[in-house]
């Protein structure tokens, strides 16, 4: 039985600790996660879901702040574990921790690297309209996301995905690769390949300039966006002089001479915009400043003044 100490914070990194545990190969020493965090309008100190998990299988649990330099480093280079693993830990570990291990520290990365380092990399995928996406199984280096390439697997990006269902896709996919990879590992049975440097890109963490829908693109371009932003943190636009969080759109075939950002048409059921190149599309769920998310049926009982022609979308409230 190989020991592993476990590094992860979110729900995508829940199923691939499961794995783990359920594993008769495989004895978890500790779990190693972010500090529990105030969420919620109620500002409630939470657990994240991999110290949830930890805890209901008994296992250790550490939080440091800052791992460097911490106890709780010295405690993990004493336990000398065969695998240091991590899933969206969110911390650079150093390389004194990385060499404590006694076969291999390595990562499971939710994108086909060396495209999209870094810690919004679902995000970023299904915001510029990539056809596909994937896992990758690293060696971890100091560097982020720049270690050798174990081993990769893909998985197609559809129209109906968003964010949160291809994390969802995307741990189960790693968790199935890291368990079929980790026995190679043992056996030193692994081809590593460098990344290619050329072919590097990034995709930090989404800013609160990013959230904003750049209402010129084209209707498709703004629905991955959409998508692309949701669950978390959900993009907005400034739609009647509201800035407003947009959940749901609908890309539509018909095209149209009016501006982006202006009205198309409005029905009792639908509010269809102009976007970018004469593209069309129908705000379907939304969530204006100060209000409940509602359907567009809501909002318009609300919004009398939103006739064919207005500019309803802008870049700033009025």
């Amino acid at each position: 039985m190989k020991t592993v100490v476990f590094m992860g914070t979110p729900q995508f990194a829940v199923p691939i600790l499961e794995s783990l545990i359920d594993s008769p190969d495989y004895q978890v020493l500790a779990v190693v996660t972010q500090p529990d965090r105030r969420v919620g309008r109620k500002h409630r100190l939470t657990a994240s879901p991999v110290k949830q998990t930890a805890q209901q299988h008994q296992i250790r649990v550490l939080q440091p702040e800052k791992i460097n330099h911490s106890p709780e480093m010295a405690e993990i280079i004493e336990m000398r574990p065969d695998f240091m693993i991590t899933a969206a830990f969110g911390q650079f570990l150093p390389t004194k921790l990385l060499d404590a291990t006694q076969i291999a520290a390595i990562n499971v990365h939710a994108s086909l690297l060396p495209k999209y380092r870094g810690g919004a990399p679902v995000h970023y995928a299904v915001i510029n309209g990539d056809p596909e996406t994937g896992v990758t199984i690293m060696y971890m280096v100091k560097k982020m996301d720049a270690g050798d390439i174990i081993a990769q697997k893909k998985m197609p990006i559809t129209k109906q995905d968003d964010t949160g269902s291809m994390f969802d896709k995307l741990s189960l996919l790693g968790r199935d690769l890291l368990m079929e990879t980790l026995p190679h590992l043992v056996a030193g049975d692994v081809h590593p390949i460098a990344q290619d440097p050329d072919k590097v890109t990034f995709s930090p963490n989404i800013s609160s300039d990013q959230e904003r829908i750049d209402y010129h693109l084209t209707a498709d371009r703004i629905d991955d966006k959409v998508r692309g932003l949701r669950p978390f943190p959900i993009a907005n636009m400034v739609l009647d002089g509201t800035r407003t969080k947009i959940y749901d759109v609908t890309p539509l075939a018909e095209k149209t001479d009016l501006k982006p950002g202006q009205v198309v048409r409005v029905e009792k059921h639908a509010l269809v915009l102009a976007a970018g190149d004469g593209t069309t599309y129908q705000i379907n769920k939304l969530k204006p400043a100060g209000k409940q998310l509602m359907d567009i049926t809501a909002y318009l009982n609300g919004h009398q003044n939103l006739k064919e022609g207005f500019q309803a979308v802008t870049d700033d409230k009025h």
